[in-house]
């Protein structure tokens, strides 16, 4: 079993990414979010227990995640291997996940790197705006409405949420940003890290994520040359 993170940061497109590989590689997306809200569903032990944390508004232990990804892993869709999206977000998780993974007899075989310079990733993170009548979504340089301020579906005014401010991207960057470096640093000390410039049409960065993942099909585990990002 072969299992690819994907790394990067809010607004990297790492979800829209793994959906991608998940159709051209023929592995499954495992979406962390979405693993624990189905857990939550089923009303599994494990979802009952997950459930105890988020209802809460706590963080799913790193031990509790990693039993949730494990029993994911388990099926049979995921013999050959899984896309892992959301997990792990700090380097703990990383150690966790790699021991949880060799317990299996499998490794992170890459973790898939989505570059994106940080004033880009501002851009993209504050261009959101919202339709007041129905809540259609424009973004000022993806998806402007044709008219500026206007909703093109029903003409009602658009406004900015809080959390797509600048000021409070910003901070939240200024949040997140330190740990995922931290598992940067750390799947790059274990040669498995493979970046890939994200500033690119969405096409072109999953063709060069689909070219990583066939490249590491055929090179022995750690026998690729470490690279270290830029920041």
């Amino acid at each position: 079993m072969k299992v690819y993170v994907m790394v990067g940061a809010p607004g990297a497109g790492k979800g829209t990414q793994a959906e991608i590989l998940s159709e051209r590689v023929g592995l499954p997306h495992i979406a962390s979010g979405e693993l624990f809200r189905e857990a939550m569903r089923d009303g599994t032990r494990l979802g009952e227990q997950v459930k105890s944390y988020i209802s809460r508004g706590a963080l799913v232990p790193d031990e509790l995640a990693i039993k949730v990804i494990a029993a994911r892993l388990a099926r049979p869709d995921a013999a050959e291997g899984a896309i892992l999206d959301g997990f792990p977000r700090t380097r703990p998780q990383a150690e966790v996940l790699d021991a949880a993974l060799a317990r299996r007899g499998a490794h992170v075989a890459a973790a898939l790197f989505i570059g994106i310079a940080e004033d880009a990733l501002l851009r993209r993170l504050s261009g959101r705006w919202i339709c007041q009548e129905a809540g259609h979504a424009y973004h000022e340089i993806d998806r402007p409405p044709r008219v500026a301020g206007v909703c093109d579906e029903d003409g009602s005014p658009l406004y900015q949420r809080p959390d797509d401010r600048p000021d409070t991207v910003r901070a939240r960057l200024a949040q997140q940003l330190p740990p995922m470096y931290e598992v940067i640093d750390y799947y790059n000390e274990q040669g498995v890290l493979t970046p890939v410039d994200g500033e690119g049409p969405v096409e072109g960065v999953a063709d060069a994520l689909v070219r990583a993942i066939d490249s590491t099909r055929l090179a022995p585990r750690g026998g690729r040359e470490l690279r270290q990002p830029a920041r």
